[in-house]
């Protein structure tokens, strides 16, 4: 054992003794995933040297073959796992070992929700894939060295998983790092050959370099001991680069398993090659839940890039739009320079048509869902829907094929669930239908119960009903779908076109000539809190409703720029009265200017709130109203 120096103990960041609870409480049921997770980091520590000596060659320091080693001792009781990677400095392993430097530390931790099935899931996706060290081990050892330092920079981490570890200055004669697992009482099982060797060939046979267990062969003459040789026990080549025919689902999930450092198996994959002007192989992702920080716009993503089977970088970002930022996988060129940066890749053309591609596999990965599994389709859905509603401002060209795979809430819907097509709603649309009408709102019940979908359930005309925060500004972007335009039906003067017959469209004409006078005095008591005053086309039930001007903002969007401290341009709504509605009538024939005037300004309040607004003066809607209700107790 070499000399320790500089030796301390330091604290853990509190996050990460939570996330040692969570470790060795929540994933007690799937223990042999410690070592997936250690080979995985191996295999990354190792792609990242590669990449590092393609500029410094002296790093490899003469020892150009990598591969990852696991061993055990069963009488000590330990599993180790050693690489030849990068390696780690002191500071690196205070920083890697000891903290977790990811930004949204403090959202990821709101969502431990305490259920340890769910909780668990979250753990790989965060990156900390280590400390499921702990799971199996009561005391784990790190010895590394950073590659290209001096042998006497090497480093010695040591913990019990508790409240905190040491950190000492040692000798380390290799470069990289070797971990060594002190197992728990129970936990002898995994200094077993044949056991790491199952555990490997299960979760790791898809890494790209050897990982190597030792051989014992007999003894020669003389000899005490058996003599150690190395055997590799896996297929150790990419798994991107083989024929899909020889590929395994098992594998695939495996990989995917690996690249996302998710726990659970993706919803569905799409491997490809493609040879011709361009080479490149790419195998794309779509992962069953939502990452934590899917809505952090900043947080890292994008998929692993290689070149000609060299690790570039992680979280590769101009292979795919923002609005697919939820994709894992990896893209390998044989087009691209081993130098390539991000900054370059922002600027080359070869990019822009890789993009468009893998960008059109993930489309067409999705519609085969939607249309295959429409059960796992909706589970999709259901945690990336209000991501992909970002697609049709951010991928024109896409728009139609994105609009195809959105899914909405409808009056024809099932309760409150997004699950309606645009293709579907347009299959069951009313004979002479040639619009696509919505309505937006806050919630499921405003929407569902809204004055303005009166004339809609009287003639069986089915409406998407929009809720979701971004709704409003999609629809701002999609402007038509299968040649049929989208309407809002609370949004200008409503017209149904063919829906409506030539007699009532007449009658209608008659009674809003009739009610000018209504309309004149309506327009005087109401003053500048409209921008106008007409009869209704929509309403059957209600006394009156608000309309939104064609060019003005909806509530949606005012609300969005007002968060944002945005200032919100000024608009009135329309106040439309219903004719036939008994309030009406008794408002048509008041003599009183002044309860003329209180009337009138009821029903327009009482139509904001139904709108799902805030009333401007509640104060004055209340003294109204309790003013109409002494007069009518007289």
């Amino acid at each position: 054992m070499s000399v320790e120096t500089q030796k301390e103990t330091l604290g853990f960041q509190t996050e990460v003794k939570q996330l040692l609870h969570l470790m060795i409480h929540s994933l007690y049921s799937n223990k042999e995933i410690f070592l997936r997770e250690l080979i995985s980091n191996a295999s990354d520590a190792v792609d990242k040297l590669r990449f590092e000596a393609l500029s410094k060659p002296e790093l490899l320091e003469g020892g150009a073959e990598l591969k990852i080693r696991v061993s055990f001792d069963k009488d000590a009781k330990t599993v180790t796992l050693e690489d030849n990677g990068i390696g780690m400095s002191r500071e690196d392993a205070i920083t890697h070992l000891g903290t977790i430097a990811k930004s949204g530390t403090a959202d990821f931790m709101k969502h431990l929700s305490g259920d340890q099935k769910k909780d668990s899931h979250l753990i790989g996706q965060f990156g900390v894939g280590f400390y499921s060290a702990f799971i199996v081990a009561d005391k784990v050892d790190v010895f590394s060295r950073r590659a290209g330092a001096a042998a006497s920079e090497g480093v010695h981490w040591s913990s019990k998983g508790e409240g905190d570890f040491e950190v000492a200055t040692v000798e380390k004669a290799e470069r990289g790092t070797r971990i060594v697992l002190h197992l728990k009482s129970g936990e002898d099982e995994f200094a077993d050959g044949w056991r790491l060797r199952n555990i490997i060939k299960k979760y790791s046979d898809h890494i790209a370099l050897p990982i190597e267990l030792p051989k014992e062969v007999a003894a020669a003459e003389g000899e005490e001991k058996p003599a150690v040789e190395w055997e590799t026990v896996n297929r150790a080549s990419a798994l991107w680069t083989r024929p899909r025919t020889e590929i395994k689902d098992e594998e695939y999930q495996e990989f995917y398993k690996h690249v996302a450092h998710d726990f659970e198996n993706p919803l569905s994959w799409s491997h490809n090659k493609v040879e011709g002007k361009l080479e490149y192989s790419s195998l794309l992702y779509v992962p069953a839940r939502a990452p934590f920080d899917l809505y952090q716009r900043e947080a890292p993503k994008g998929l692993k890039l290689y070149v000609q089977r060299v690790f570039v970088m992680d979280q590769a970002e101009s292979f795919l739009p923002l609005y697919l930022r939820f994709i894992k996988g990896v893209v390998d060129s044989n087009d691209l320079s081993l130098n390539v940066s991000r900054e370059i890749l922002q600027k080359d053309p070869i990019i822009d048509s890789m993009k468009s591609a893998l960008t059109k596999r993930v489309l067409d990965m999705l519609e085969k869902l939607a249309k295959n599994e429409p059960e796992q389709y909706k589970s999709f859905w259901k945690n990336f829907g209000q991501v992909m509603k970002e697609g049709p401002a951010e991928d024109f060209a896409n728009k139609e094929k994105i609009a195809g795979l959105l899914r909405f809430a409808s009056t024809q819907g099932e309760e409150g669930e997004q699950v309606v097509a645009l293709a579907e709603y347009l299959a069951r649309a009313k004979e002479g239908q040639d619009k696509i009408y919505y309505l937006t709102g806050e919630t499921y019940a405003q929407v569902k119960n809204s004055p303005h979908l009166e004339v809609f359930r009287k003639k069986g005309i089915e409406v998407l009903l929009l809720t979701d925060r971004i709704d409003e500004w999609l629809m701002s972007y999609l402007s038509d779908f299968d040649g049929k335009s989208f309407v809002d039906v609370a949004r200008g003067d409503l017209d149904l076109g063919n829906l409506d017959s030539e007699e009532d469209k007449k009658a209608a004409e008659e009674v809003a000539k009739s009610k000018e006078g209504l309309v004149e005095r309506l327009k005087t008591a109401l003053g500048d809190s409209v921008a106008e005053v007409r009869v209704s086309h929509r309403l059957t039930d209600s006394p009156a409703i608000l309309a939104i001007g064609e060019q003005d903002l909806g509530m949606q969007m005012r609300q969005i720029l007002e968060a944002s401290g945005q200032k919100v341009p000024e608009s009135k709504p329309i106040f439309e009265f219903n004719p036939a509605h008994p309030l009406i009538e008794k408002l048509d024939n008041e003599q009183s200017d002044e309860r003329f005037g209180d009337l009138s300004h009821i029903l327009f309040d009482q139509a904001a709130l139904a709108a799902g607004d805030s009333l401007k003066d509640p104060a004055a809607y209340v003294r109204r109203l309790n003013k109409l209700l002494v007069e009518l107790s007289v």
